[in-house]
Protein backbone atom coordinates (compact mmCIF):
# COMPACT_ATOMS: atom_id res chain seq x y z
CA UNK A 1 0.00 0.00 0.00
CA UNK A 2 1.66 3.45 -0.92
CA UNK A 3 2.16 6.15 2.00
CA UNK A 4 -0.16 8.14 0.87
CA UNK A 5 -2.92 5.48 0.93
CA UNK A 6 -1.89 4.47 4.27
CA UNK A 7 -1.98 8.73 5.05
CA UNK A 8 -5.81 8.93 4.27
CA UNK A 9 -6.41 5.56 5.89
CA UNK A 10 -5.40 6.84 9.33
CA UNK A 11 -6.88 10.44 8.40
CA UNK A 12 -10.34 8.68 7.69
CA UNK A 13 -10.46 6.62 10.83
CA UNK A 14 -10.13 9.31 13.00
CA UNK A 15 -12.43 11.10 11.46
CA UNK A 16 -14.63 8.32 11.40
CA UNK A 17 -13.52 7.69 15.23
CA UNK A 18 -14.63 11.75 15.84
CA UNK A 19 -18.46 11.05 14.59
CA UNK A 20 -17.84 11.03 10.69
CA UNK A 21 -20.45 9.02 8.63
CA UNK A 22 -18.69 10.25 5.39
CA UNK A 23 -15.48 8.83 6.48
CA UNK A 24 -16.80 5.37 6.97
CA UNK A 25 -18.49 5.25 3.51
CA UNK A 26 -14.70 6.37 1.74
CA UNK A 27 -13.32 4.14 4.14
CA UNK A 28 -15.06 0.66 3.24
CA UNK A 29 -13.32 0.60 -0.21
CA UNK A 30 -9.76 0.97 1.09
CA UNK A 31 -9.73 -1.29 3.61
CA UNK A 32 -12.41 -4.03 2.31
CA UNK A 33 -10.05 -5.83 0.26
CA UNK A 34 -7.47 -6.05 2.29
CA UNK A 35 -10.30 -8.09 4.54
CA UNK A 36 -10.97 -10.14 1.56
CA UNK A 37 -7.72 -11.15 0.69
CA UNK A 38 -6.96 -12.37 4.27
CA UNK A 39 -10.57 -14.01 4.00
CA UNK A 40 -9.50 -15.69 0.88
CA UNK A 41 -6.17 -16.95 1.99
CA UNK A 42 -7.68 -18.61 4.99
CA UNK A 43 -10.29 -20.36 2.93
CA UNK A 44 -8.10 -21.23 -0.26
CA UNK A 45 -7.75 -25.13 0.40
CA UNK A 46 -11.18 -25.65 2.01
CA UNK A 47 -13.54 -27.89 0.55
CA UNK A 48 -15.79 -26.86 -2.35
CA UNK A 49 -18.09 -23.95 -0.93
CA UNK A 50 -14.68 -21.88 0.16
CA UNK A 51 -15.97 -18.90 -1.96
CA UNK A 52 -18.73 -18.48 0.01
CA UNK A 53 -17.01 -18.79 3.67
CA UNK A 54 -14.45 -16.42 2.63
CA UNK A 55 -17.08 -13.42 1.60
CA UNK A 56 -18.55 -14.53 5.08
CA UNK A 57 -16.09 -14.55 7.25
CA UNK A 58 -14.95 -10.89 5.95
CA UNK A 59 -18.42 -9.61 6.42
CA UNK A 60 -18.43 -10.95 9.77
CA UNK A 61 -15.08 -9.26 10.40
CA UNK A 62 -16.07 -6.04 8.71
CA UNK A 63 -19.33 -6.10 11.02
CA UNK A 64 -17.45 -6.49 13.80
CA UNK A 65 -14.85 -3.76 13.01
CA UNK A 66 -17.59 -1.10 12.38
CA UNK A 67 -19.13 -2.04 15.04
CA UNK A 68 -16.24 -1.47 17.24
CA UNK A 69 -16.74 2.56 17.86
CA UNK A 70 -15.14 3.10 20.79
CA UNK A 71 -11.37 2.01 20.07
CA UNK A 72 -9.42 4.90 19.64
CA UNK A 73 -7.75 4.11 16.47
CA UNK A 74 -4.35 5.12 16.06
CA UNK A 75 -3.23 4.96 12.39
CA UNK A 76 -3.56 2.32 9.26
CA UNK A 77 -1.68 -0.45 11.35
CA UNK A 78 -3.83 -0.39 14.28
CA UNK A 79 -6.76 -0.71 12.35
CA UNK A 80 -5.35 -3.99 10.62
CA UNK A 81 -4.11 -5.02 13.94
CA UNK A 82 -7.68 -4.92 15.24
CA UNK A 83 -8.74 -6.87 12.16
CA UNK A 84 -6.13 -9.56 12.92
CA UNK A 85 -7.52 -10.55 16.08
CA UNK A 86 -11.16 -10.42 15.17
CA UNK A 87 -9.95 -12.72 12.24
CA UNK A 88 -8.39 -14.86 14.69
CA UNK A 89 -11.52 -15.44 16.54
CA UNK A 90 -13.63 -15.73 13.98
CA UNK A 91 -11.71 -18.51 12.77
CA UNK A 92 -11.04 -20.13 15.84
CA UNK A 93 -14.51 -20.03 17.12
CA UNK A 94 -15.74 -21.33 13.75
CA UNK A 95 -13.14 -24.19 13.61
CA UNK A 96 -13.80 -25.26 17.10
CA UNK A 97 -17.78 -25.60 16.32
CA UNK A 98 -16.98 -27.30 13.05
CA UNK A 99 -14.21 -30.04 14.51
CA UNK A 100 -16.88 -30.53 17.71
CA UNK A 101 -19.48 -31.55 15.11
CA UNK A 102 -17.27 -33.46 12.68
CA UNK A 103 -15.20 -35.39 15.57
CA UNK A 104 -18.49 -35.84 17.84
CA UNK A 105 -17.01 -33.82 20.58
CA UNK A 106 -13.29 -34.18 19.86
CA UNK A 107 -9.93 -33.19 17.51
CA UNK A 108 -7.55 -36.14 16.31
CA UNK A 109 -4.23 -35.06 16.53
CA UNK A 110 -2.52 -33.76 12.97
CA UNK A 111 1.15 -34.19 12.72
CA UNK A 112 2.90 -30.78 11.99
CA UNK A 113 6.77 -31.24 9.95
CA UNK A 114 9.40 -29.63 12.00
CA UNK A 115 9.98 -26.96 9.56
CA UNK A 116 6.53 -25.24 9.81
CA UNK A 117 5.34 -22.92 7.10
CA UNK A 118 2.86 -20.30 8.22
CA UNK A 119 2.00 -19.26 4.86
CA UNK A 120 1.55 -23.04 4.01
CA UNK A 121 -0.35 -23.97 7.23
CA UNK A 122 -3.44 -25.99 5.68
CA UNK A 123 -1.62 -29.07 3.89
CA UNK A 124 -3.46 -31.38 1.83
CA UNK A 125 -5.26 -34.13 3.46
CA UNK A 126 -5.48 -32.15 6.84
CA UNK A 127 -8.03 -31.06 8.73
CA UNK A 128 -8.42 -27.18 8.57
CA UNK A 129 -10.19 -27.13 11.86
CA UNK A 130 -7.91 -28.85 13.74
CA UNK A 131 -5.08 -27.16 12.81
CA UNK A 132 -6.48 -23.68 13.07
CA UNK A 133 -7.26 -25.05 16.83
CA UNK A 134 -4.16 -26.34 17.44
CA UNK A 135 -2.28 -23.50 16.51
CA UNK A 136 -4.50 -20.86 18.90
CA UNK A 137 -3.69 -23.00 21.65
CA UNK A 138 -0.04 -22.41 20.67
CA UNK A 139 -0.02 -18.92 20.31
CA UNK A 140 -1.56 -18.86 23.45
CA UNK A 141 0.77 -20.97 25.26
CA UNK A 142 3.55 -18.75 23.53
CA UNK A 143 1.83 -15.44 24.22
CA UNK A 144 1.98 -16.67 28.25
CA UNK A 145 6.22 -16.96 27.65
CA UNK A 146 6.46 -14.24 24.99
CA UNK A 147 3.43 -11.64 23.73
CA UNK A 148 5.38 -9.93 21.90
CA UNK A 149 6.78 -13.15 19.48
CA UNK A 150 3.06 -13.52 19.72
CA UNK A 151 1.58 -10.68 18.56
CA UNK A 152 3.80 -10.73 15.54
CA UNK A 153 2.66 -14.15 14.31
CA UNK A 154 -1.08 -12.67 14.71
CA UNK A 155 -0.18 -9.65 13.34
CA UNK A 156 1.39 -11.04 10.42
CA UNK A 157 -0.45 -14.28 9.67
CA UNK A 158 -3.69 -13.00 11.06
CA UNK A 159 -3.77 -9.95 9.91
CA UNK A 160 -1.46 -9.68 6.69
CA UNK A 161 0.78 -7.13 8.12
CA UNK A 162 4.01 -6.46 6.70
CA UNK A 163 7.06 -7.00 8.32
CA UNK A 164 7.73 -3.09 8.44
CA UNK A 165 3.56 -2.66 9.47
CA UNK A 166 4.33 -5.07 12.42
CA UNK A 167 7.08 -3.04 13.53
CA UNK A 168 5.04 0.21 13.25
CA UNK A 169 2.39 -1.27 15.08
CA UNK A 170 4.59 -2.98 17.89
CA UNK A 171 6.91 -0.25 18.45
CA UNK A 172 10.25 -1.88 17.41
CA UNK A 173 11.96 -1.95 14.37
CA UNK A 174 11.70 -4.47 11.19
CA UNK A 175 14.93 -6.52 12.29
CA UNK A 176 13.08 -7.46 15.19
CA UNK A 177 10.27 -8.44 13.95
CA UNK A 178 11.43 -10.76 11.35
CA UNK A 179 13.59 -11.74 13.86
CA UNK A 180 10.97 -12.73 16.48
CA UNK A 181 8.75 -13.77 13.25
CA UNK A 182 11.28 -16.89 12.60
CA UNK A 183 12.00 -17.89 16.48
CA UNK A 184 8.59 -17.25 16.73
CA UNK A 185 7.65 -20.08 13.85
CA UNK A 186 10.73 -22.20 15.26
CA UNK A 187 8.96 -22.33 18.67
CA UNK A 188 5.82 -23.11 17.32
CA UNK A 189 6.58 -26.15 15.44
CA UNK A 190 8.12 -27.59 18.66
CA UNK A 191 5.42 -27.06 20.59
CA UNK A 192 2.57 -27.96 17.71
CA UNK A 193 4.64 -31.45 17.47
CA UNK A 194 4.07 -32.10 21.28
CA UNK A 195 1.10 -34.06 22.38
CA UNK A 196 -1.94 -31.27 23.46
CA UNK A 197 -2.78 -31.36 26.83
CA UNK A 198 -6.31 -29.48 25.75
CA UNK A 199 -7.48 -32.89 23.48
CA UNK A 200 -6.53 -34.97 20.67
CA UNK A 201 -4.73 -32.92 18.21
Amino acid sequence: MMPSASAEITTLLRAWRGGDPQALERLTPMVYDHLRQLARQYVRKERAGARGEATSLVHDAYLRLVNARTVDWRDRAHFFAVSANIMRRILVDAARARASTKRGGGMHRVDFPSDLNLDRLVAAGTDRATEICALDDALNALADKDPRRARVIELRFFGGLSVEDTAEMLGVSAQTVLRDWRLARAWLAVELRKPSTKGTY
